[in-house]
Order: structure tokens, then sequence, then C-alpha cells
């Protein structure tokens, strides 16, 4: 008897989930990436590979983790994760507005799915570092984000790609889906274009997983609105949103904030796309330790509103709200040492300075009296009755600004002081295409499109306006394991 065949469109994280779990039910198949090989593997190669997990303790954690330690446990609070948190984390971010369905598949199989991942040869180890700080000798976990795949989204890549082919997955690069072979009985292969070559390829089911449309500037201009046209690209320049196209073009429901999007404080002056060679590097994720400022010396969001998991998403549309479309986020020497390793690239926008009178001066765009009165102005307002803690929302605050800082507010008083460039750095686009907890696509009559699957960025009603730092990894994981098991399962 032929065997299924099963195609995936992309080669990221929640593409070679999907593959690999279509090869478990016996299927053949073949993974398209639009790419070339060493530019493979869409955004996931761009991230810190963070998966944001449900657990309820350290047990949960050492059978994903059997690496760690006695000695590593006994000198940290992992804390827990239960899946109530990790919901009302995604239902709070989001305004309430991500299907619950979908939300709910995605908490509840978050740990098995990153079990079944560990048992295709991705290892998994605690983010010390980014998501830990040492207080009176023990390292403390916060924000809900406790797991990362060792390597980072390379290293996810490599461990992913090298199990689908000792699998038998054939991917092909280079090879970018244009458009669904598809009429009233369903989707039955895709159309690529290859080496300048234009071929059919028929399959007894599609799944896509080819991310969002951030890369391509006319549909960020024409969905998310004015300015985003000037908005840096963090990852790859590939995902320009042919999969939701090809996705409508075959009569799929689209669905979700089509007008948000994943963005962040990104590197003033980093190229327009995504950097292989620096990877996430070029974020600048540490503002709730200082103040971000914009062109007339304003503070312009609560820094400290909660653990950047929460906030750094949204707060790139911010900057990009501002003035010339930048900021300045400014340090003392009392914060210095907890800045992330991203401030110590070469490719930095930096100044420093001894006095803020001279700091103030090298703020390349910055009125300098403006933000000498701001400074003043703030610093006036910290209260210091409350110790300052880096590992819990802390509620040490200003009184009585316009836009007060509510945790972590310390006077910027200890020279030499530090500042640095920021834009907008858009990750990914949060609408796309209605998919059912089948990870099936839906058409406009919302009945499944018979054949058709997709996971990860291109499936929208997931994420609104913000999302839980470390869940972008996790979807894609979660419903590409399904869409991979649907999809192989077709036509069975």
């Amino acid at each position: 008897m032929q065997s299924r065949k099963v195609i995936v469109v992309g080669a990221g994280n929640a593409a070679l989930c999907a593959a690999l779990a279509a090869r478990e039910q016996g299927a053949e198949v073949l993974v398209l990436e639009r790419a070339p090989k060493p530019l493979r593997g869409g955004n996931t190669a761009f991230t810190a590979g963070a998966m944001r997990v449900a657990y309820d303790g350290v047990e949960d954690l050492r059978r994903l983790m059997p690496d760690l330690t006695d000695e590593e446990i006994a000198r940290t609070d992992f804390g827990a994760y239960p899946a109530e948190s990790f919901l009302d984390d995604l239902a709070r971010v989001t305004e309430y507005r991500t299907d619950p369905d979908l939300a709910a598949l995605l908490v509840e199989q978050s740990m098995p799915t990153l079990r079944w991942m560990a048992g295709k040869g991705v290892r998994f180890v605690p983010i010390y570092g980014r998501q830990a700080f040492k207080v009176d000798g023990r390292f403390t976990f916060w924000g809900g984000l406790t797991v990362e795949a060792s390597g980072g989204g390379p290293g996810l890549v490599e461990a992913l790609t090298r199990a689908a082919e000792r699998e038998g997955v054939r991917v092909e690069y280079g090879a970018r889906a244009v458009s669904l072979l598809h009429d009233s009985g369903g989707v039955h292969g895709v159309t690529i274009r290859q080496n300048g070559q234009i071929r059919d390829e028929r399959a007894d089911a599609v799944v896509l997983a080819s991310g969002g449309f951030q890369a391509n500037t006319e549909m960020r201009t024409k969905y998310l609105g004015p300015a985003w046209d000037l908005a840096k690209v963090r990852g790859t320049k590939f995902n320009t949103g042919d999969g939701i196209r090809m996705a409508l073009e075959a009569g799929a429901s689209p669905v979700g904030n089509w007008s948000g999007c994943h963005a962040v404080g990104w590197e003033l002056n980093a190229p327009e796309f995504g950097d292989l060679s620096v990877g996430d590097h070029f974020q600048k994720h540490s503002y709730p330790w200082g103040i971000m400022v914009n062109a007339d010396g304003r503070r312009f969001v609560d820094e400290g509103a909660d653990f950047r998991n929460y906030t750094y998403a949204k707060y790139g549309r911010r900057i990009l709200e501002q003035p010339g479309h930048f900021a300045w986020q400014v340090f003392d020497q009392q914060v210095s040492h907890l800045l992330r390793d991203e401030y110590r690239i070469r490719q930095v926008t930096k100044v420093t300075a001894p006095t803020l009178e001279e700091l103030a001066r090298k703020l390349d765009g910055v009125d300098v009296e403006g933000f000498l009165a701001e400074l003043a102005a703030y610093n006036a307002a910290v209260g210091t009755d409350t110790p300052f803690n880096p590992n819990v929302r802390d509620g040490r605050r200003t009184h009585g600004l316009t836009v007060d800082k509510t945790n972590w507010a310390n006077r910027i008083e200890q020279g030499p002081f530090e500042a640095y460039a920021v834009t907008c750095g858009i990750t990914f686009t949060f609408g796309g295409v209605r998919i059912n907890t089948g990870a099936e696509v839906l058409d406009t009559d919302l009945s499944p499109i018979p054949g058709l699957y997709a996971a990860g960025e291109l499936v929208g009603g997931i994420f609104y306006f913000n999302y839980p730092g470390g869940s972008g990894l996790t979807n894609g994981s979660v419903f590409g394991r399904i869409a991979g098991t649907g999809a192989g399962a077709h036509g069975a």
C-alpha cells in the first residue's frame, strides 16, 4: 500500500515538530524551506530558545532536564508554574481575547510536548542569567519562564533538523511554496518555485508553518498601520506572509489581531533584517532596571509595570510611536551589573559619561534640558523605603509623576552613567488563519478545509496586543505536533 504523503511548508520549530509528528503516523514527509540551507530555520534561528511550560515543581523540571544536578537544585529556587498561572498570564496579557480552547490546549500540552521533543533529541536547560538573579546565595527564577533549548534558537533548529533527517524526513532548501493545489475536495499539494523552475508537488495533506508577514513591508503597513514600514525586522527576511496568503486564496478564514504584533526595543542601528551572527543580541530588555526617554527627554512607559517577560513584546510599538521612532535606555552603576549580555556586544549604540549633564549632551537627538528636567523629577519621586529586589515585583516605585514607575525604581544618581539607543524591532505578527483544536485550517464558513493544517506564527487568535515571553516557541511546538499528527493520519 502506498504511504500517505505530507508536505510541510517552513523549516522552523513549528514546521519541524509537524514533520516529526507526521512521520510518527507513517507518512512520507517533505519539508519545503524557502531559505538556503545556511539561513534555514525561520524566526526560530533568531530566538534565545526560551520556552514557557507549565510545571508543578522541580521534579517536573527534572524529568524534562535530567542533567539537572543536586547541587543546582540545592542553590536554586525553581518555584512552580502551574497550568492555571500560565493560562492566567496568557489571558491577562492578551486582554482576555485569546481563543479559550486554543489557549487551554497550548497550556495543557506544553509539558507533554517539550518532553516529546526531548525524546527526539532536543536538550533543555534552565535559563540562568536571563531569568534568575542570585540573591543571598540562591538563584530565584521569576516571570514564569525557566526553560530554554540548549544552544538557543540555532541549537533548537539543529536538534530538530537532525531528528527529522534521522527519521527519514526530506528537506529541500531554496524551495518556495507559491500556492496550494486545491479544489472543492480540499488541498492536494503545493506549487513550488525552486532554482528558477515551477513545479507541482502533490500530497495527501499540507501543513503551513512558514511564519507571519513581519518581513513584508507592504503587508506591515497595510495591516499594522503608519510607520510600521520603518520598523526593523528582528528575524528572517523570508517570512513575508506567503503561507497566510496561500491559505486565504484557498478559502481560509482570517482571524486574530491583524493590527497587532510582537515588537521590542531593538538596537537603533541594527540592519533591516536579523543577522544570524548576532542572533537576538540586538534586543535590549533590561529597561526595568533603568528608565527610557524619547527625543523630548520624557519617559513614556512604566518601565517597571511588570517583569520584562510581560511587557517587552508590546513596548516596541510604544518606541515606534515616539518622535523619530527611537528612545534611549538610561542606567547607573547601581544596576549596571544586572544588564543582560546583549548590552555588551560590539554592535551597540552606547554612550557613557561621569555626570548626568555630560550624558545628556551625548544622547543624540534628545532635548538636553528636557532630559535633565525629567530626570530631576523622576529622582525626586522615587520612594526608597521599599528595598530593591529584581527577583520579585518589589513595589519600589515613584509617586506623583505623569508616568509613574511602579516597580524597581532607583534614583539615577551613581555614575558613571550608561545609555543605549533603541528603536522598534518587529518579531512576528499576530493576525493569521483560523484553526480548530486539531490544527485544521477552517474556511470562511468555519468548516475544516480537507487536507490543510497550520501551526506557529501564521495562526491567528492566540496572541493579542502582547504575549508572555517564551510562549511563541511553545505555541509552535504544541500546534506543530498536533498539525503533523493530523496531517500524517489524514485520509487513512
